[in-house]
C-alpha cells in the first residue's frame, strides 16, 4: 500500500513514523498535575466536539496521575485565537482553572496557504492568551499546536491537503515558538497526528480517514490529541502492578489496588484506579484501532502483572479471557491494559464515562449559550446586573456540582486474576 507523501521528504515521513512508534515524541516530560487540580481543556469545534476533552478527563478522573482530579471543556465552534483572547476573563477564569490546555490554528489558518500576517495575527493571540491565563491565576499552560487535516477527505476548492497542512505546520511552529518565549508547556498535536495518520494509512490503506470531513476527527484522531496533551503533562503512565510470586503463593498490589485474597493462582483485588479502556473494532474510526498506531499503552497505560516462579507456560485468565504467556514474559511483567484491551473495567469505564459526557455537554450549553451572553447584556442593560450575577452564580454551582457527580462515579472495581499452568 502507498504512504501518501503530503509535503514532508520521504526520510522525514520515516522518521515521523519511527519516532511516535518508539514513545519518543518531543514533548514537555515534567510533571504538571497536583492533587486538586482544575484542567481547562480550551479550543475550537475541534474541542467543543468533546472527544479529545473527553479522553483526557477520563485520564485525569479514572487513571489518576494525581489525586482528585477534575476537568472542564471550553470549545467554542469556529472560534480562532483572537476570539478565544476575548472571553477568557468572562469564560474561562471564573471557573478558576490552574492548569489550562489550548488547541488553536486550525481555523486561524484561513484554509489558505500561510502568508506572514497570518502567522503575525496568531502569535499575537497565542501570546496574549498566556499572558492573560497567567494573569488570571492558571499555574501550568500548555498550548497546543493545530493538528493535521486528512489527506483523503479534505477538500477546499484551490487549497490542497499537502498545502494546508504545511499552513497548520508554520503554526505550530508559531505556537511552540509562543511557549518557549512565554516559558509554559508546549504539545505538539501536528506532530503526532501526522505521524498517527501516516502509520494509519499504511497499516489500513488509503482510505481509512482520521476525519471524515477532512477536518474534525472522529475518535482515533481525538486519541491521538489526547495523548499529546496528556504527554505534554508530564504524567508517569503507572496504573499500577499486581505480583504474584506463584510458589510461594502470595500475592500483593501497588496503591490503588488492594489484593483480598490469593489461593492457588487465584488473585482477588479491588482497584480504585482504572486502567485506560478504549472502544471500537480494531481497525475501526475509534480509539482501539488508534491505541495500536500509537505508544499509549506504552508511555500512559502501564497496568503491569508479574508472576514470579510461574511455570514455562502460563495461562493467564482476566475477566473472559484467557492468553498464555512464557514464565520469562511474566516475569518480566505483561502490560494487562495492551494484552486484555475487553477487561473487568470496560464496563464500570464506559459507566463513569457517560457522567463526564453529561457534564461537558452542560459546559457547551452553559457557557457557549448562557453565561458568555451575559456580558453582552451587562452592557446593554446595566440595570440588570443583580440578575446577571445570580444566573451566573447558578451555572457556577451546577458546573461544579457535574464536576463533582463525574469523580464520584469512578467507583472501586473488583475482580479476579488467574495464572495456572497451560494445559
Amino acid at each position: 500500500m502507498k504512504i501518501i507523501s503530503l509535503f514532508y521528504p520521504r526520510r522525514l515521513l520515516a522518521a515521523l513514523i519511527l519516532v511516535l512508534s518508539a514513545g519518543a515524541v518531543s514533548l514537555q516530560a515534567q510533571p504538571v498535575l497536583r492533587s486538586g487540580d482544575l484542567v481547562a481543556v480550551c479550543g475550537d469545534s475541534i474541542t467543543e466536539q468533546r472527544l479529545y476533552s473527553l479522553y483526557i478527563e477520563q485520564y485525569l478522573l479514572l487513571c489518576q496521575p494525581a489525586d482528585n482530579l477534575m476537568a472542564m471543556q471550553f470549545g467554542w465552534s469556529g472560534e480562532r485565537a483572537p476570539g478565544f483572547n476575548a472571553r477568557i476573563e468572562s469564560n474561562v477564569l471564573p471557573f478558576g482553572p490552574s492548569v489550562a490546555t489550548t488547541c488553536y490554528g486550525m481555523n486561524d489558518g484561513g484554509y489558505k496557504a500561510i502568508t506572514p500576517e497570518v502567522v503575525e495575527t496568531y502569535r499575537k493571540a497565542m501570546t496574549d492568551i498566556v499572558k492573560k491565563l497567567k494573569a488570571g491565576g492558571v499555574r501550568e499552560i500548555i498550548v497546543g499546536s493545530p493538528g493535521v487535516v486528512d489527506t483523503k477527505s479534505y477538500h477546499v476548492p484551490g487549497v490542497s491537503a499537502d498545502v494546508y497542512n504545511q499552513t497548520l505546520a508554520a503554526l505550530r511552529d508559531s505556537a511552540r515558538e509562543v511557549a518557549s518565549a512565554e516559558g509554559v508547556h508546549f504539545a505538539d498535536v501536528h506532530a503526532v497526528m501526522m505521524a498517527a495518520m501516516l502509520k494509519a494509512k499504511a497499516a489500513f490503506g488509503d482510505d481509512y480517514v482520521l476525519a471524515g470531513d477532512g477536518v474534525h476527527p472522529s475518535g482515533n484522531g481525538h486519541l491521538a490529541m489526547a495523548y499529546a496533551f496528556l504527554k505534554a503533562m508530564g504524567v508517569s503512565g503507572d496504573i499500577g502492578t499486581l505480583t504474584i510470586d506463584y510458589t510461594g503463593n502470595r500475592a500483593i498490589g501497588t496503591a490503588g489496588h488492594k489484593v483480598t485474597s490469593y489461593k492457588q493462582g487465584t488473585m482477588a483485588v479491588e482497584s480504585t484506579r482504572y486502567p485506560y479502556c478504549f472502544t471500537g473494532p480494531a481497525d475501526g474510526k475509534d480509539t482501539l484501532a488508534m491505541s495500536t498506531l500509537i505508544p499509549f499503552n506504552e508511555d500512559l497505560n502501564r497496568f503491569r502483572l508479574v508472576v514470579q516462579r510461574a511455570p514455562a507456560q502460563t495461562t493467564v485468565t482476566w475477566g473472559s479471557a484467557s492468553k498464555t504467556f512464557t514464565s520469562a514474559q511474566l516475569a518480566a511483567g505483561i502490560n494487562l491494559a495492551a494484552e486484555f484491551p475487553q477487561n473487568p473495567f470496560s464496563e464500570p469505564f464506559a459507566v463513569a464515562t457517560k457522567a463526564l459526557q453529561d457534564q461537558q455537554l452542560f459546559e457547551a450549553i452553559g457557557i457557549k449559550n448562557i453565561l458568555n451572553p451575559l456580558e453582552h447584556w451587562r452592557l446593554a442593560m446595566p440595570e440588570g446586573i443583580q440578575q446577571y450575577d445570580a444566573l451566573k452564580k447558578i451555572i457556577m454551582d451546577k458546573s461544579a456540582a457535574n464536576r463533582t457527580a463525574s469523580r464520584d462515579a469512578v467507583k472501586p472495581v473488583s475482580y479476579t486474576i488467574t495464572v495456572s499452568p497451560a494445559l
